[in-house]
């Protein structure tokens, strides 16, 4: 269902103009290597989905902390051509929020922990760190636009991008299932909505049949299968490691498509492997209990997902019973010695407001899942009180209003 597709030869072209002479795509599973291709998101031989693999040369910090705190500042570790001009809206550089009240209050018995607070890119979410990198690519191509199957942010992200690009963009999204903040955002910024019925899965299943189908041969697909937007995610590994100085204990990490947590631990291998880092994170991945396909199967010592028809939760950015990166997100959990957890909407409604009352930091619920979690696993023992930690907080509160509406009661 996920195989790849031909791009025309003047895409070929214009990717070798885009690209680094150091990349190369490598299959997650069968290890084929090829040439970078534009459309080339799964492996032809056993059709797994593929990494890019930079042959960095040299990175140094000092070099780098001369550009912008953000995404482009690490440069030699992004596949984009130094001569090419990103679509960049200033991304990147969200704060590192030390907790302290938490701590002090008695409420989370940890006292070493940070949220890398990812509301504070442009469009409120992570995402728009993968749309710089993927709609960089998208606007050299030539294409007429993108597309994306979204449950929001992902959406306003490709929306604000593509505006920015001046290209096209094509939304599907669920029918009712997307926040209105982040329905809106997209709406603004003139893309152009269609809606299905089901979840995310039927929305992400309706992209690649068109685009698979060539029915939208020229918009450029920027869902997570594609990865070259998850090289712009991995930033924020750099710029933990950049603000902190060392490697940090645990990164928990909200899971939904599965791809952003893969994407984190890229980061830190590569600069583990750049010898930049002497240690690895261990990765915690979290679920909501109503949309745990990955989790679920971990807890069973199963090598596959459970995938689930229907997936229930708050957290509607994580709501997604289908994750097409499941296998790099358990191959990242796994290489990193790290574990998956679930939590209960109310724990996500209570963590929410934990952060917001005694912290300041105001989180969509898929965010709160992360805080959740550390309480779940400093409960547990399975995360000490001086640990650190990084809670990886990927939307703003406003991004969904009505949730906050219904958590507290005007």
């Amino acid at each position: 269902m996920y195989g790849g597709f031909r791009g025309n030869i003047v895409e070929l072209y214009s990717m070798y103009k885009i690209v680094k002479p150091n990349v190369i795509l490598k299959c997650v599973k069968c290890g084929q290597i090829y040439t970078p291709k534009p459309r080339l998101f799964l492996c032809p031989k056993c059709g797994s989905l593929i990494d890019v693999i930079i042959n960095v040369e040299e990175f140094r910090w000092n070099k780098a902390r001369e550009r912008r705190f953000g995404v482009w500042r690490y440069r030699e570790l992004l596949p984009i051509r130094d001569e090419v001009e990103p679509v960049t809206l200033g991304e990147g550089g969200t704060p590192l929020i030390k907790l302290r009240n938490v701590y002090e209050r008695g409420i989370v018995d940890s006292r070493n922990v940070y949220v890398k607070f990812e509301g504070a890119n442009p469009t409120g979410s992570f995402k728009d760190r993968g749309m710089t990198v993927g709609v960089t690519i998208a606007k050299y191509l030539g294409v007429e636009g993108v597309v994306v199957a979204s449950t929001g942010n992902t959406a306003a992200s490709t929306a604000a991008y593509a505006a920015r690009a001046g290209l096209r963009c094509l939304v599907v999204l669920p029918q009712g299932g997307v926040a209105r903040g982040k329905l809106a955002q997209a709406l603004l910024h003139g893309a152009e909505i269609k809606e299905v019925e089901g979840s995310f899965d039927s929305a992400l299943e309706e992209v690649l049949d068109k685009v698979l189908n060539e029915e939208l041969s020229g918009y450029y697909p920027l869902n997570s299968f594609n990865p070259w937007r998850l090289e712009g995610q991995k930033t924020i590994s750099y710029e933990i490691v950049d603000e902190l100085g060392t490697t940090p204990d645990f990164v928990i990490v909200p899971v939904g498509n599965a791809g952003n947590i893969s994407a984190i631990w890229k980061g830190f291998k590569e600069l583990y492997e750049l010898g930049l880092i002497n240690d690895l994170p261990r990765l915690v991945g979290v679920q909501a209990e109503g949309a745990a396909p990955i989790a679920t199967a971990w807890f069973r010592g199963l090598t596959e997902p459970l995938f689930i028809d229907k997936p229930t939760t708050i957290a509607s950015a994580i709501r997604i019973g289908r994750p097409i990166n499941w296998f790099k997100a358990m191959r990242a959990v796994k290489e990193s010695n790290g574990f998956f957890v679930t939590v209960s909407d109310e724990d996500i409604l209570n963590a929410m407001k934990i952060l917001a009352k005694y912290e300041g930091i105001g989180v969509e619920p898929a965010s709160a899942t992360t805080l959740a979690a550390l309480i779940k696993c400093v409960n547990e023992g399975k995360i000490s009180r001086d640990d650190l930690v990084i809670l990886v907080a990927t939307g703003h509160a406003l991004k969904d209003p009505d949730t906050v509406f219904r958590a507290i009661p005007a």
